[in-house]
């Protein structure tokens, strides 16, 4: 549920394939395969004949194995356990309406990989760590990558709401949209080159990239660890003529209690 809610709901992935005879998808940070079974699932429920192609992109091999050996992709009908059996094991897939392949290790190269490729995704599902745990793959720099794999008339989804997070995608040169929240206070993000049909961001959301959070993480060759990457920021942010997010908060909260 929780994968159709936050990715294949907002990447409209049921009325894409309606009327499409072929869908790609890329799932950065692939983990379990919750995003990437849920997306089949709901694009072969609606065209059975829909050919789909997958790219996942993992760290840690051990992860969609996991969720084998737990037995925690068994909720789908077949064939997409069996699958995702295969794709975690074998690293590629293919049958007569599915083309798939993990790319394990740092999704930083894996992304190049792709761009060099000319890779163009229907729909991206954006789902590392959190941008403190994991600040590689929120960057300025990657989410400039992940944007140019995105089809023209494809969607970005992802959990996260930062304004760090919407500020890259912004720069990147998508337009973005909020999402319905899910299991959390905070909404998604929904991102796409032209943003026509997503409603405009509550006014909070809208300040919210006016203050100090919304700059961004940098990697320009996209290969510092973490904590340079979090330094970087933290410099960035003491230098800013920007409203702390602290002192916009208790603003807001002033306002609202004189309201």
């Amino acid at each position: 549920m929780e994968a159709q809610l936050k990715f294949v709901e907002p990447t409209q992935l049921k009325q894409k394939a309606q009327q499409a005879r072929s869908l790609r998808l890329l799932d950065v940070c692939y983990g379990l395969g919750y995003n990437t079974a849920a997306a089949m699932a709901a694009i072969w429920e609606v065209n059975p004949n829909c050919e789909v192609e997958v790219v996942g992109l993992e760290l840690n091999p051990g992860v969609p194995q996991a969720a084998i050996a737990h037995q925690l992709l068994n909720d789908w009908s077949q064939p997409i356990p069996e699958i995702l059996h295969s794709l975690a094991n074998s690293y590629q897939v293919q049958t007569d309406r599915l083309q798939a392949k993990l790319l394990i290790g740092d999704a930083r190269k894996s992304i190049q990989l792709l761009q060099h490729e000319s890779f163009q995704a229907d729909a991206i599902f954006l789902d590392p760590f959190s941008p403190p745990t994991c600040p590689q793959l929120w960057t300025v720099e990657f989410l400039e990558r992940v944007a140019r794999c995105l089809a023209q008339d494809g969607k970005l989804a992802t959990y996260s709401c930062a304004a760090a997070v919407r500020t890259a995608l912004i720069a990147a040169g998508l337009k973005i949209g909020s999402t319905p929240p899910f299991g959390r206070r905070s909404p998604g993000t929904v991102a796409s080159w032209d943003a026509d049909d997503f409603p405009p961001l509550a006014q909070q959301e809208q300040e919210h990239l006016l203050t100090r959070a919304s700059i961004p993480y940098r990697d320009p060759c996209l290969s510092d660890l973490s904590d340079l990457i979090h330094q970087r920021r933290a410099n960035e942010q003491n230098a800013s003529c920007l409203e702390s997010t602290s002192h916009w908060r208790k603003r807001n909260q002033i306002n609202s209690n004189k309201g």
